[in-house]
């Protein structure tokens, strides 16, 4: 099979990594990769957001099967235009990808077939959206609506910060057209963990369970980010909440979806808040989590490229789903200043010795290359996976291997996992991460920021 991934991060190396195991590969392409998958891939230089780009490929190298990385090219119908041509694509088409790419249509859809959510109000007038804030007062959350790459979130904790995040979306245009309408929503409390099935829009297939971690800094403050760690499985995911994640949320949100003639084929990720109640969905996905997918990965052990195909055709049913029983924990290697601005073409050195660690794997996520040598292209740049029978073991080796690499400016949180590792203790939160650090110690900044 020819196959081609689209994107560009360390979601799509994986992806590459992992299709690559299959015997059913005859050649890899990927648009517009980086100088990881480039190892892996044949790149092409087609921006994932150029859909025609993208489509005049597939069809002139007659690509048996797309995979759809990044949301933006899902919710621009990339996998419609595809299925018009004849080609196979995996992912929602765009009706079905409005999941993700509205967040009103997603709470809309939750509370029409009785899916477990945070109460919300959807509103396209700032005014409004302020006096209802004004009215109800905090804490709350703001969501934009629209595509934000993960940073149009705002727990906001007193009314002063939802009335500003409400103005930043609204006026003052931070997300765009992404940003003209918002969602106040309740704030809920517990847990929160994600879930990723592969579905044909009839079966659904669970992975592995994942627990992200979006703040910037250690003991989760600072700003939101698109995810500065992950581990799976999480603990809070017990096999009995599992079930019930499946029964009270993904199956019927598959139904949901295929009663409202936007049948849903591809990944579906809910991201849930498990609180004493039970499971409430925090959002959807239409796609692979970024860094979830780097931790969750590396366990299967079926190919996903088969499952993936049978997806497609809607064969899901006939394949098995196997994990091997080991845990997975990442950790992304950031560049100064992100989620804010970032310079790029850092030289990045240290991958060989990095990737030398047994039990660890790099994936590559913002990164070109330059006349030979690795620089950095990005926010996040790295994201280095442990692998290991324990949750222990697994953050042990991937602060290892992390630790081995080197480029100005880098920072990484150093408590990814904190709460797995530290579930049953009664140590605080700035306690377990002081423990769960690599270096065992030593000063509480946020990140750490590597020189050279």
């Amino acid at each position: 099979m020819k196959v081609f991934v689209v994107g560009s991060g360390g979601r799509e190396h994986a992806l590459c990594w992992k299709i690559a195991q299959s015997p059913l590969v005859k050649k890899l392409f990927c648009a517009p990769g980086n100088a990881g998958i480039a190892a892996i891939a044949e790149c092409e230089d087609i921006a994932a957001t150029d859909v025609d780009g993208l489509v005049r490929f597939a069809r002139r190298e007659r690509i048996d099967l797309t995979v759809v990385g990044p949301e933006a090219p899902l919710a621009a119908g990339l996998v419609d235009r595809l299925s018009r041509e004849g080609l196979k694509a995996f992912g929602p088409t765009a009706r079905a990808a409005e999941l993700e790419s509205s967040k009103a249509f997603a709470k809309a859809l939750m509370r029409r077939h009785g899916i477990p959510s945070a109460d919300f109000q959807v509103f396209a007038d700032p005014k409004k959206a302020m006096a209802y804030v004004s009215e109800h007062g905090a804490p709350v959350v703001i969501k934009a609506d629209g595509l934000c790459a993960g940073k149009g979130v705002t727990v906001a904790s007193t009314e002063e910060e939802a009335l500003a995040a409400i103005e930043d979306a609204m006026v003052k245009g931070a997300f765009g057209e992404a940003g003209r309408r918002v969602i106040v929503e309740e704030k809920l409390e517990g847990e929160e963990a994600s879930i990723l099935a592969l579905t044909d829009g009839s079966t659904i297939a669970p992975l592995p369970s994942a627990q992200d971690h979006k703040r910037a800094g250690d003991g989760d403050v600072g700003p939101n980010t698109g995810g500065m760690g992950a581990y799976s499985p999480a603990p809070i995911v017990t096999p009995e909440m599992e079930d019930r994640i499946i029964r009270d949320i993904l199956v019927p949100t598959i139904h949901a979806m295929n009663k409202e003639d936007r049948p849903f084929m591809g990944v579906l990720y809910a991201g849930l808040m498990i609180g004493k109640d039970g499971p409430s969905v925090l959002e959807f996905n239409a796609r692979f989590g970024d860094p979830e997918t780097q931790a969750i990965l590396p366990l299967l052990s079926f190919d996903l490229l088969e499952a993936m195909m049978a997806c497609v055709e809607g064969k899901l049913d006939r394949c098995q789903i196997d994990c091997a029983p080991k845990h997975a924990l990442t950790v992304v290697l950031a560049a100064e200043g992100y989620p804010g601005a970032y310079e790029k073409g850092k030289e990045i050195t240290g991958l060989e010795d990095a990737a030398g660690v047994g039990g660890a794997l790099v994936f590559h996520a913002g990164t070109r290359m330059v006349k030979n040598r690795v620089v950095s292209n990005g926010g996040r740049v790295l994201n280095v996976t442990g692998v290991g029978g324990d949750l222990r073991g697994a953050r042990d080796r991937a602060y290892e291997a992390a630790g081995k690499i080197r480029f100005e400016g880098a920072f990484f949180r150093k408590d990814i996992g904190w709460r797995a590792l530290g579930r049953g203790r009664s140590n605080s939160m700035a306690e377990q991460s002081e423990e769960f650090r690599p270096d065992g110690g030593g000063n509480t900044e946020t990140g750490r920021k590597q020189g050279g």
